[in-house]
């Protein structure tokens, strides 16, 4: 049998990772929008009008070692 004589104590929850802002840019005029930008609009569309967007890449190479 347990005994339950100390109060249980709440673990704290471990800090919430830090999100990485993705950024978009428009395939006509070049305007970089952030995901959050666009999910606040009620639809996905540059400021000149455009619908298309391409996802902008970070300028980091990555090296892959060949077997």
């Amino acid at each position: 049998m347990i005994k339950m004589s100390e109060p249980i104590q709440e673990i704290p929850a471990e800090e919430k990772p830090t999100s990485f802002s993705v950024f978009y840019s428009c395939m006509r005029c070049g305007t970089q929008v952030s995901q959050s930008e666009l999910t606040r609009l009620p639809e996905i569309k540059c400021i000149c009008g455009f619908r298309v967007f391409t996802k902008v890449r970070p300028p980091v190479v990555k090296t892959i070692k060949a077997f």
